[in-house]
């Protein structure tokens, strides 16, 4: 029992530390200054890259006949490289000198979409990936069977636990809260050096 209380307030006053440095933090040094940045709708080498782009699809549909397959194809490239150029001049993106737009990843709030919303997205499926594994082997070990289980995967079972593992981080937290997802001190094996 002492094990854990030792374990649980070395975890809590870890979290608080990690809080405090994150909440206090002076984001102001990480501003950068992006006055060579220019938005990408106003940037002229954004336009050329446009262009550019445009061209080389039209020379190449010059080699084909109007009603080929090939040519429609291309004629649909050429109207997505248009519609993309256009979402990306429309937003807030900056433009470097080459006319490429920038990831800003600073914090600021007004580029948050350009870091945070694929961060975030990412954090998820990478962490209902992980449930999901977590989960058939933890059925696994329940069989029978459970090393065959582990090499031969039961595929309806595992996707009908692809299916649930959707709402992985609410049942991470009810794991978290009950105590069943971390291991006791008991059953982490320590070398005896």
């Amino acid at each position: 029992m002492m094990f854990k209380i030792k374990s649980l307030l070395f975890r809590i006053l870890s979290f608080s530390f990690l809080a405090l440095n994150i909440f206090t933090f002076n984001i102001d040094s990480a501003k950068a200054d992006f006055n060579q940045l220019t938005p990408c709708g106003q940037s002229a080498a954004f336009d050329k890259r446009l262009n550019s782009e445009v061209k080389k699809l039209e020379n190449r549909l010059k080699f084909y006949t109007p009603e080929s397959k090939e040519a429609k194809f291309l004629i649909q490239e050429i109207e997505h490289t248009k519609s993309r150029f256009a979402r990306y001049g429309s937003s807030n993106l900056l433009c470097g000198k080459e006319g490429l737009p920038r990831i800003i990843a600073t914090g600021q709030w007004d580029h948050a979409n350009e870091f945070v919303v694929p961060g975030v997205l990412f954090l998820y499926i990478t962490g209902w990936i992980g449930w999901v594994g977590r989960k058939y082997i933890q059925y696994a070990t329940t069989t029978d069977n459970a090393f065959e289980n582990e090499i031969i995967i039961n595929v309806p079972r595992a996707l009908s636990i692809m299916i649930s593992g959707y709402l992985w981080p609410v049942e991470a937290w009810k794991e978290l809260v009950s105590g069943d997802l971390l291991a006791s001190d008991e059953d982490i094996t320590v070398s005896p050096r």
